[in-house]
């Protein structure tokens, strides 16, 4: 959508740099000519987010590895060490950690937006999957870093999370032994853990440059889901319209940041965990951290072990196959009523296995783990294919501006 670009470099070795290596014309069209839908809101500003802290994890992280030891005698003294004696240690360490609640904050409420408004459909098919993807690599990364601590619940944890693998018939006890690099988890699985955690964010950063360039070839969505149908009145130049947007929302996101680093940075990690890994000690309750606590509901849910993999690893795979499975016409959920309070319900039905998932694998907790977990796969797999089917949705705007400026389109101004 954003075309050639139009840039020219006011001096002459300017212009001699961008004839051999465009990137000047890069930048322009696809940050600042770039075409943006008049009428995005603030859910739209949470992409800007998620690649702020995308850069400062990896940063954060480069500075912590520095100082950290990936050995098992060595590396709860290692995290110790950093907290306590090397400069502003304490900050990088609280940040890292904090940050990746925060970085998951971000993209769940970028995936519901994405859900909302359904810009999961055609023709952001490959965005969407991309999406999750990303979410996929977030995930592992994130396991894999609760496990370098190597606190009670980082071993602990490591030992539940990759027994599972064994579940799998035929490979899953060669999948678990490479894993752990032996029988146990131990200091071998401590070193692939660090080596991968290191890794994976430099391979998220690949998958993001995807995910932008799938954007920028088929357009962002926008409240309305209606595509782009005149340049001029349905989009305003992306700086400095979207960027002063981006820019005070990821001040606001970073104030509720600081807070928990300068407050609370403790708040979200679990008790056990300030304790060194004991082989010999199981605590009490073993549970993962919030951001994975739906997934680990699910997968209590199910009798079975194997079940239970089988459906925690299928509540991420089935978002690949939502452009898909639903099968309304219309993308946006302000047009489609009886969806909008299914998905209402949807969002309710994730922080409820959050919750779920926090609790003992008990009576009512497991009745209420499957009840909740039935519903997040019926959303996907009877409710949205039906809907698309029997929904009556409301008329949609004959075109973007038509939604957000006077009529005639007089005195064009930019959305809020």
């Amino acid at each position: 959508m954003s075309g050639p670009s139009t840039f020219v470099p006011q001096s002459a070795l300017g212009r001699w740099f961008e004839s051999r290596l465009p990137i000047g014309g890069l930048v322009h069209s696809s940050f600042i000519a770039y075409p943006t839908p008049r009428n995005l809101n603030y859910f739209w500003t949470f992409g800007a987010i998620l690649s702020f802290m995308l850069v400062a994890q990896i940063i954060t992280g480069i500075v912590l590895a520095m100082h950290y030891t990936p050995h098992v005698d060595h590396a709860f003294q290692s995290v110790e060490h950093i907290m306590r004696d090397v400069n502003w240690g304490w900050f990088m360490r609280y940040s890292h950690a904090n940050g990746a609640s925060m970085f998951f904050i971000a993209v769940y409420i970028h995936m519901f937006r994405g859900l909302y408004y359904g810009s999961y459909k055609a023709p952001r098919e490959v965005l969407w999957i991309l999406g999750v993807v990303i979410f996929l690599v977030m995930m592992a990364t994130a396991f894999m870093g609760y496990v370098l601590p190597w606190g009670q619940m980082s071993f602990w944890g490591a030992t539940v999370i990759t027994n599972l693998f064994s579940a799998i018939p035929l490979v899953g006890d060669a999948i678990t032994t490479w894993l752990w690099g032996g029988y146990s988890v131990d200091n071998p699985t401590l070193n692939r853990f660090f080596a991968l955690h290191y890794l994976m964010p430099f391979m998220l950063i690949g998958v993001v440059i995807l995910h932008v360039w799938a954007l920028h070839v088929s357009g962002q969505n926008n409240p309305t889901g209606v595509e782009v149908k005149n340049v001029q009145r349905d989009t305003l130049p992306f700086t400095p319209f979207a960027t002063v947007k981006d820019s005070f929302a990821l001040v606001m996101f970073l104030i509720f940041f600081s807070w928990w680093i300068f407050y609370v940075p403790n708040y979200l990690g679990h008790a056990d965990n300030y304790i060194e890994a004991n082989p010999l000690v199981t605590p009490a309750h073993i549970v993962p951290e919030w951001y994975f606590l739906p997934f680990y509901a699910i997968l209590r849910a199910i009798p079975s072990k194997l079940g239970g993999v089988i459906a925690m690893f299928g509540s991420i795979a089935i978002l690949a196959f939502l452009p898909w499975l639903d099968t309304s016409k219309v993308r946006s959920a302000n047009y489609r009523p009886v969806y909008r309070v299914f998905f209402i319900v949807f969002v309710l039905t994730c922080i409820g296995l959050g919750y779920l998932g926090a609790m003992p694998a008990e009576g009512g907790y497991v009745l209420a783990s499957r009840l909740l977990t039935l519903y997040y796969f019926g959303f996907f797999l009877v409710i949205l294919p039906l809907l698309g089917l029997y929904e009556t949705t409301k008329p949609l705007p004959a075109t973007i501006a038509d939604s957000v400026l006077p009529q005639g389109g007089a005195k064009l101004q930019p959305a809020e």
